[in-house]
Order: structure tokens, then C-alpha cells, then sequence
């Protein structure tokens, strides 16, 4: 195999990678969301996507966090860093 077909190899699964990481803000705020408890649906709807980053803007965000609610004992943050890891251990098989 010549050099120059290894990293034609290698630049399309570079291309591939890149796009399908694309989503994986989008689809890890939807994850958070989710995973937001819902008693009045107040933290939910103040959780915006921000660029690259999940804006949790409310007062009792950090309170949710840390598993103030019985509804979300592991908080957002933890179950979002499980689902993000799997994404890319996916995209990386």
C-alpha cells in the first residue's frame, strides 16, 4: 500500500469523524435536558445550547446538579458525560 493511499485512507476517516461529531453538542444538550427534572418544567426551559456549551440558567441549577431531586439523583451533568462518551466511542469504533 503506497503512502499516498494510506492517508487518502486517512483523511476520509478524519472527514467522517468530523462529521459525525457535528450533532453530538445538539443531541448532549437534548440528553441534559432530558435528564433535567420536570416538576414544573422551569429548568427544562431555561437549559439553552450556547454554542459549544449547555447554559443551565436558573437558580437552583446547581441544586439539580447535585441531586437534589429525587427525580434526577445523578444530577444532569453526570449522565450527559455518559451519554457523550458513548457517542464517541461510536463514532471512534
Amino acid at each position: 500500500m503506497t503512502l499516498r493511499k494510506v492517508q487518502s485512507q486517512i483523511d476520509r476517516r478524519l472527514r467522517e469523524i468530523e462529521r459525525d461529531l457535528k450533532p453530538l453538542v445538539h443531541n448532549a444538550t437534548r440528553e441534559f435536558v432530558r435528564s433535567t427534572p420536570k416538576r414544573t418544567g422551569n429548568a427544562r426551559k431555561n437549559t439553552k445550547q450556547r454554542g459549544n456549551s449547555i447554559d443551565a440558567h436558573n437558580e437552583y441549577a446547581n441544586r439539580l446538579n447535585e441531586g437534589y431531586s429525587r427525580q434526577a439523583p445523578d444530577g444532569m451533568t453526570d449522565p450527559t458525560i455518559d451519554f457523550i462518551r458513548s457517542e464517541v466511542r461510536k463514532i471512534l469504533r
